[in-house]
């Protein structure tokens, strides 16, 4: 007999569909209650689209209020990204745009995939932040968007938003110092989105710009729109607005028209350097004459002895190569720059005119023609200022004296005989190169071209060895520091920490990117230099008396930058104190208003932060016995007078006939850095000046590579410097830019004094 199983059948499928039931209830509960809020949320969202609006970068002013950095608003068109997903929809949209657009197709789909069509490797990744509606082109003109809006139904997704691009009214004025901006580069790109940027946002890429990016950044704003199913606008949602704060305005010390005659008498007295002399000869406007001089140029000649006793003789008005140098001006009362041009320049709006890459790299090469590296000389995006890694020559003496005088080496009276060679004292003759050793003992002052000897100076003491730049009195100290260094725990070089007081050896906290700390030798650093094949093979990894006898006439293994002599200088003529130097003058509340075009209205704006008081580093001992004969040796150089030797000669110093007649009182001191096999066309030329006049508290230092003595070219340039400062020459105004030549092919367009006489000596003549 069948039994009937339709009773358990019907209370199995009761069991199960009471069981779904309450699954599907306990579902429906936790959907409703526990995630109400999430899902809400995302129901929420498919109703609205947020929109980012960009704030106003903040922008940069001279000490005068000009306008160095500026904004203009321009139209972007722009691609929402939901529409452009598919590639179908995207190519055909893109071949419609890029009429209008003047763009090619490849160009826009490039926008989208950085990879398209691209030679692999490629790196793929996003360039635009897909929160933000996909740009398509920048700087478009009213008529093209009126075109693309007439036609709006052929274009969907796109739009046309208000940005921002970044202007230099004055360029190529100070490009070193204000800098330029580019887009965020993959190695920061983490970086910058944690701080809340947008993958394509343009940052800054060097100079004011990069270093004070967040200050000049502001905050992005936000707009929320309710959309319809179709995505379009229903209403602002104007409780959820947020408004974008602008960003800060950076007024710098840097004063435009001692800047303008900076980069003038750079330029100008670089390119002299590199004219031939019957070149100069033709110009009747050139500011000294070496063929005018009582002998006929091309009969003077230089002589160069070799390591093995050979002389070769050498014109003595070379062709310098004279590629690259720097100025700078500080008010040594409180640290701020006035003027810091670097040659060779550029004109920072070619990072924002839209070139071409092939554009870019005719303009800034990294490479020569045929492939190889571009020679460090002619390297144009680097502020000599802040990154030049230099000898500094004769210009370290005041220094050294005083690191001397506050060991207690010598004193102010201490003199020494100067007989024109020093031979070292602390290394056992035999090892010497003129008795059979490898090592050099014997070091000499430069040579006199009367006796084609060293010049011989015969009794001088610190004010004397300043005055003439007498070579053997600091050799003499340089191994009287290297024998006391050795007396010291791990042979702590003495000489080494008295240079670092004024700074050398360490960064000096201007605000600039890229900034060099110089070297001041030890063990460690010439360790690592042999390291890295810096230097010659056989060099030992350890200092030895001879470097230290190197460095002390500001040659060998010490090197340092224009910005750190500049304040090392300052301390000798504020008494003491080492300063933080600072571009920066103030910081000011978003959105200063303007005076007129291109001129903001200081007075109107309100400081948020003040940098008029100065940043001590340091305050070096600087009693009047240590002081004054440097101070003394310093205006010696500048006035006269030298010094007579035994045989009855008079030494001029390397100054008095430069400066011979000068307006100005002021205290300096000139500097040859020799070069590449000590020949003369590749000696570095500086100078370093002070005055302590009433109402010019100035500082400058000049460098110009491979420009011959320092007497010869960056002197010059300081002299024309303290003319301009004190007024007694007139500086060119300073005028807004012409609209930049999008045909040039050079990086700026060269600059020269209007009046070249300032370089030249007693009747516009340099000895």
């Amino acid at each position: 007999m069948a039994v009937d199983k339709r009773s358990a059948r019907l209370g199995v499928l009761a069991t199960v569909s009471l069981l779904l039931i309450g699954l599907l209830g306990a579902r429906l509960w936790f959907l409703q209650s526990v995630q109400s809020e999430e899902y809400q949320a995302k129901v929420t969202a498919a109703k609205t689209r947020e929109v980012y609006v960009a704030a106003e970068r903040g922008r940069i002013f001279d000490a005068d209020g000009r306008v160095l950095a500026d904004n203009q608003r321009i139209l972007t068109v722009t691609v929402d990204w939901s529409v452009v997903r598919k590639e179908k929809n995207r190519k055909a949209l893109f071949e419609r745009l890029s009429g209008p657009l003047k763009t090619p197709v490849d160009d826009l789909m490039r926008r989208y995939d950085p990879c398209y069509q691209l030679p692999k490797p490629c790196k793929k990744g996003q360039l635009y932040d897909s929160l933000l509606p996909l740009p398509l082109k920048e700087d478009v003109d009213e008529a093209t968007v009126a075109f693309l809006k007439e036609r709006s139904e052929d274009y969907p997704g796109v739009d046309v938003v208000e940005q921002y691009k970044r202007v230099y009214p004055y360029a190529p004025l100070a490009s070193h110092v204000v800098g330029y901006m580019g887009a965020i580069n993959a190695e920061t790109l983490d970086s910058y989105v944690l701080q809340g940027y947008k993958r394509n946002e343009r940052v800054g890429q060097f100079g004011v710009e990069l270093s004070m990016e967040r200050e000049l950044h502001g905050q992005w704003g936000k707009r929320v729109y309710e959309v319809d199913a179709s995505g379009g606008i229903v209403r602002e949602l104007t409780d959820q607005r947020i408004e974008p704060v602008a960003g800060f305005d950076i007024q710098l010390s840097v004063d435009l028209d001692i800047q303008q005659y900076a980069e003038q008498a750079l330029e100008t007295e670089l390119r002299q350097r590199r004219a031939l002399p019957e070149d100069l000869a033709q110009n009747d406007s050139a500011p000294h004459n070496p063929c005018d001089i009582k002998t006929n140029c091309k009969t003077r000649v230089y002589q160069k002895t070799l390591p093995d006793g050979t002389k070769i003789d050498y014109p003595e008005w070379v062709q310098h190569k004279a590629p690259a140098g720097s100025v700078i001006v500080q008010n040594h009362q409180n640290g701020q720059i006035l003027a810091m041009a670097s040659y060779p320049t550029f004109d920072n709006r070619w990072m924002e005119s839209g070139i071409t890459g092939t554009k870019y790299k005719q303009l800034f090469p990294s490479t020569n023609p045929d492939g190889t590296k571009i020679d460090p000389d002619q390297s144009i995006l680097v502020n000599r200022a802040v990154q030049g890694n230099y000898n500094l020559g004769s210009t370290i003496k005041p220094f050294v004296a005083w690191s001397a005088m506050h060991a207690g080496i010598i004193d102010q009276n201490t003199v020494w005989k100067d007989e024109g060679e020093y031979r070292l004292t602390t290394i056992d003759p035999s090892d010497c190169q003129d008795k059979g050793g490898i090592a050099r003992c014997i070091f000499k002052n430069a040579t006199n071209k009367r006796t084609n000897r060293p010049s011989s100076y015969g009794n001088v003491r610190v004010s004397d060895a300043l005055a003439v730049s007498s070579d053997t009195f600091f050799y003499h100290l340089g191994e009287q520091f290297w024998a006391l260094s050795e007396d010291l725990p791990d042979q702590q070089s003495l000489l080494k920490t008295n240079l670092e007081r004024f700074g050398f050896g360490s960064k000096s906290g201007v605000q600039l990117p890229f900034e060099w700390k110089g070297r001041v030798p030890d063990d460690s650093v010439k360790k690592a230099l042999v390291e890295k094949g810096v230097l010659a093979k056989g060099e030992v990894p350890r200092l030895v008396v001879g470097d230290n006898v190197q460095v002390a006439i500001g040659q060998g293994l010490m090197a340092a930058t224009p910005l750190q002599l500049t304040g090392a200088y300052s301390t000798f003529a504020n008494g003491g104190f080492l300063l933080q130097p600072t571009i920066v003058k103030a910081i000011y509340e978003p959105l200063t208003p303007d005076a007129g075009p291109a001129v903001a209205d200081l007075a109107a704006g309100t400081i948020a932060q003040s940098f008029d008081k100065p940043v001590v580093r340091d305050q070096l001992e600087m009693p009047p016995e240590v002081l004054q004969p440097i101070i003394e040796g310093l205006h010696r150089v500048i006035r006269g007078r030298g010094v007579t030797d035994t045989s009855g000669f008079y030494h001029g110093t390397t100054g008095e006939q430069l400066f011979k007649g000068f307006p100005v009182d002021i205290y300096g001191k000139t500097g040859t850095a020799q070069g590449a096999a000590t020949l003369p066309w590749n000696d570095s030329s500086a100078f370093g000046a002070f005055s302590e006049e009433e109402g010019l508290p100035y500082t400058v230092v000049a460098y110009l590579e491979k420009s011959g003595y320092g007497s010869k070219a960056a002197a010059p340039v300081t002299k024309c410097m303290f003319l301009a400062l004190s007024n007694n020459v007139a500086t060119d105004p300073v005028y807004v830019s012409d609209p930049l030549d999008m045909n040039s092919t050079v990086p700026a367009p060269p600059k020269q004094l209007a009046d070249a006489t300032c370089l030249g000596g007693s009747a516009g003549v340099r000895d």
